[in-house]
């Protein structure tokens, strides 16, 4: 009996030391758009714990509530937009959001289920884009560089479909909701698609894609934002240093073949 019961306590004792290290973990609150955003950062919680860091990660299905759940104080950090749109995000909202580092590039593609070469796509073709400002900029700019469409000087990636000022192929252009792009390919001619979406569609930037952005020269890396007063958290600058690592590359370029590139 004296036995069972110092085997007891000694499991009593080892549960408590347990439960008073998981007590010990410091919550980190990041968000992250669903699918590779997320991904990766769920690839980072195990290595976080070693830090003393429990990373919740919360996956969102649009665009807008990430940043509005930072803003709020529900989180303490995201990662999943470029510059651009947070610079949109910060003057048309009001948000005081500031960039901490930089994470992955996305190289923003065109897809077709009709054609399978850009150059075979015809007059009066339908084209479908991101109804959001920034992104609707990188399509338009990709369509351009193309030489289907011609915009306003000066707007380039800032551009919307109202400054298209020559259009020769007549093309239809319609916005879309970005999450809702891969669903429509079936009924457009072409359509532009994110990265996330793309990858979490089952479709391959490298192989799949018919129009892509050079990953190289884009100046869409995306980036960890958090509110202002807190861009030194030591927390945030904890997961700043394990997202930028070789293991964290690593990931990303087997699993997703191309479609993120590191922006470290």
């Amino acid at each position: 009996m004296k036995k069972i019961a110092a085997l007891f306590l000694a499991l009593v004792f080892l549960n408590t030391v347990s439960a008073g290290n998981a007590d010990e973990l410091k919550k980190l609150k990041v968000g992250a758009t669903s699918g590779p955003h997320a991904e990766i950062l769920e690839f980072l919680k195990e290595g976080l714990k070693a830090d003393g860091i429990d990373l919740e990660v919360y996956a969102f299905s649009d665009y807008i509530s990430p940043n509005a759940a930072l803003d709020q104080g529900d989180l303490d950090a995201n990662s999943y937009q470029h510059q651009l749109f947070l610079d949109t995000q910060n003057k048309d909202r009001g948000y005081k959001l500031v960039s901490v580092a930089k994470t992955v590039v996305c190289p923003m593609g065109f897809y077709s289920k009709k054609i399978g070469n850009i150059d075979d796509l015809k007059d009066g073709a339908t084209v479908s884009v991101p109804n959001d400002p920034a992104n609707v900029g990188r399509a338009l700019v990709l369509l351009e560089k193309k030489g289907f469409i011609k915009l306003k000087e000066g707007t380039g990636y800032r551009a919307s479909v109202l400054d298209i000022v020559e259009n020769p192929k007549k093309l239809r252009i319609i916005e879309i909701e970005a999450p809702q792009l891969p669903r429509v390919l079936d009924d457009v001619d072409i359509g532009a698609v994110n990265v996330n979406y793309a990858v979490e569609a089952g479709l391959s930037p490298l192989k799949d894609s018919i129009l892509l952005e050079d990953a190289a020269t884009s100046p869409f890396a995306n980036l960890i934002v958090v509110r202002e007063e807190n861009r030194d958290d030591p927390l945030v600058k904890k997961l700043i240093e394990a997202y930028q690592t070789d293991e964290t590359a690593k990931f990303m370029i087997e699993r997703y073949k191309g479609g993120f590139v590191p922006a470290w």
